[in-house]
């Protein structure tokens, strides 16, 4: 980079620091300031920061390498995590159910669902430790993408025998441990809605380059990893790289650590089911929090709707990234790595100026969701072990200390499995579909099954982590379906044998989760107790939810294929797709929009 691109890095970072430090006097008035912003900041800042947490650079790496080696549709596999497409089940539903337990993390909400006694208390332990552990797994995979982009630009040399990608990492990490530990979500919020705005002008200017400056030839090479090591080239023409409309199967060389996906159709499928199953049972970490903090049922709402427009602005730049990444291949020789596609465009086709902004831009986007996932962890060592069970008397003074010193003990397990993992879609597929897999169903079942109890959430959770680690050390090259399909079956059983070992939820805790949260499903002797008047109220809200859902996650996949297809000229492709875009944006209009309510009163 020129002196001007390093000028521009330098200020940004100057300025996320100076932000984040002005916020950590607010943030020191306690801990529900310090994780929950005092449940006062604005629904569209907590949207903004929202999104920009989910842009990553890790994530942003490997969506570009999945289109860049296999078009458009390389989308779907994404939709694993990738697309972020839980967003429609926060917007219609679990965003507003989560927001009405008026807790502090997920751990906490385990007492207001199970009960203050032993079960209750077993939950919340063994939630808190899973999220700690899931997020230490997610800075790993922040700090592998993190570092190989920003290795790329600063020049860092390798030190004591560690690689350049791993003081790189360090580099982001510190300076972002800066203002999130002085500041907690106040910093996290208003640094993430500065950082947006820089995000978003790159965003602008990648996509407008791709599009006028940037025509695919009629066919072109791009490049698939291989199992054993290095990268194999492969032909592809430019009307199947751009179609929206996946095939049924792919034909990858068996040898392509992407060959794993070439029953395609099956794949999608699979992703499917796993997020409408993740969906339905709400998330955790940094996302659920932004809920927590909201104000209303219906800020939850708007927030939600916010967070995913300005995501849908996320694929149409890796679709220019990608097209740029195969034009410069086409011109000196296909990329290698499709997982460097994103820092190798910048460096050779951004233009000076522009290069130091677009590489703020995206420092900001791995600094944003790293600070969000280090906030949202510290808080269930503080709040849930901490304070709840360790020094039930400690100070206002002990807990921020507390707060501060676990966010970095956090950080440094996270950089210390980043010296284990080889790339990014390696800790990340396990993530998705074995580790996260292994929480799914108990977290799924605690909304919807009134007999499952404390003992049942928390034999589950251990059966399918353990389960998923253990499937990491024996059988670490398995597709992900099988892994997915051990770590959930093992959750099952556990969770099964849990509950019906011991006696269910006491009832009064039941019946008063049940009339603030107002699920749908199995709930059949707790809405007995309820009187027909308040159960009509929740018949006819969870009707209009479930049917506003079948509309909302069609509308968040066609939303973000439409912009792509901009992107990569598919202007019959773009035309069917705006005129669904349109159907169901009227549907969701017009059965969820209007519905939107600021609170619900409890009896």
């Amino acid at each position: 980079m020129s002196t001007l691109d390093y000028s521009i890095v330098i200020v940004y970072l100057v300025g996320m620091v100076g932000i984040g430090l002005y916020f950590s006097r607010k943030a020191s008035s306690g801990i529900d300031s310090y994780f929950l912003g005092g449940r006062g900041m604005p629904w569209w800042a907590l949207g903004a920061s929202g999104m920009s947490s989910n842009l990553d650079i890790s994530g942003t790496m490997i969506n570009t390498a999945f289109i860049f080696a296999l078009g458009a549709s390389g989308f779907f596999i994404e939709i694993r995590g990738g697309v972020t497409l839980i967003m429609a089940f926060l917007m219609i539903f679990q965003g507003k159910w989560n927001r009405r337990a008026l807790v502090m993390t997920l751990a906490e909400w385990m007492h207001f669902r199970f009960g203050k006694d032993k079960q209750g208390d077993v939950a919340r332990l063994i939630a808190a430790f899973s999220i700690i552990i899931m997020t230490i797994a997610m800075i790993t995979y922040f700090a592998i993408g993190s570092g190989k982009f920003v290795a790329e630009f600063l020049g860092i040399p390798s030190m004591l025998g560690l690689s350049p990608q791993f003081w790189a990492a360090t580099f982001m990490i510190v300076l972002a441990m800066i203002y999130t530990v002085a500041s907690g979500l106040y910093g996290v919020v208003w640094t993430d809605v500065f950082q947006g705005i820089l995000i978003f002008g790159t965003i602008i200017f990648v996509c407008a380059l791709a599009l006028v400056s940037f025509d695919l030839p009629a066919s072109f090479q791009v490049s698939v990893p291989l199992r054993e090591g290095g990268f194999m080239a492969i032909e592809t023409t430019r009307d199947a790289w751009t179609s929206m409309i996946p095939n049924w199967n792919l034909d990858l060389p068996e040898a392509s650590a992407y060959s794993i996906y070439n029953l395609f159709g099956i794949a999608i499928l699979f992703y499917l089911l796993k997020v409408t199953l993740e969906g339905s049972g709400g998330t955790s970490q940094y996302m659920i929090q932004r809920f927590f903090a909201s104000r209303s049922d219906r800020e939850s709402g708007l927030l939600s709707l916010f967070w995913t427009f300005l995501l849908s602005f996320r694929w149409p730049f890796i679709a220019a990234i990608a097209t740029m990444g195969v034009v410069l291949g086409s011109q000196q020789g296909v990329i290698a790595d499709p997982e460097t596609v994103l820092p190798v465009v910048i460096n050779q086709l951004v233009p000076i100026g522009v290069k130091g902004l677009l590489v703020a831009g995206l420092m900001a986007a791995a600094m944003s969701t790293f600070d969000s996932t280090v906030n949202a962890g510290a808080a269930y060592w503080v709040k849930d072990i901490y304070q709840t069970y360790l020094n039930p008397n400690a100070s206002p003074k002990q807990l921020m200390t507390h707060s501060r010193v676990s966010s970095v003990i956090i950080v440094i397990l996270g950089l210390g499995f980043m010296l284990l993992i080889n790339n990014i879609n390696e800790i990340w597929g396990w993530i998705t579909s074995s580790l996260g897999a292994g929480l799914l169903i108990p977290t799924l079942a605690r909304w919807y099954w009134w007999r499952m109890n404390g003992y049942g959430f928390a034999a589950g959770t251990v059966a399918g982590m353990v389960a998923a680690i253990l499937q990491r050390l024996i059988f670490p090259d398995i597709p992900e379906y099988y892994s997915f399909m051990i770590a959930t079956v093992s959750s099952l059983i556990g969770m099964i044998i849990g509950t019906f070992a011991s006696k269910p939820t006491d009832e009064n805790v039941l019946i008063e989760f049940y009339k603030r949260t107002r699920p749908f499903g199995f709930w059949g002797p707790v809405r007995e107790k309820i009187n027909q008047e308040k159960l009509s109220e929740i018949n006819k809200e969870n009707r209009r939810d479930i049917l506003s859902t079948f509309m909302a996650v069609p509308w968040q996949v066609v939303l973000f294929l439409t912009s792509m297809s901009i992107i990569l000229k598919r202007w019959d492709q773009f035309g069917w797709l705006l005129l669904l875009l349109i159907i169901l944006s009227t549907g969701l209009y017009f059965n969820w929009f209007r519905h939107l309510s600021k609170e619900v009163k409890v009896d």
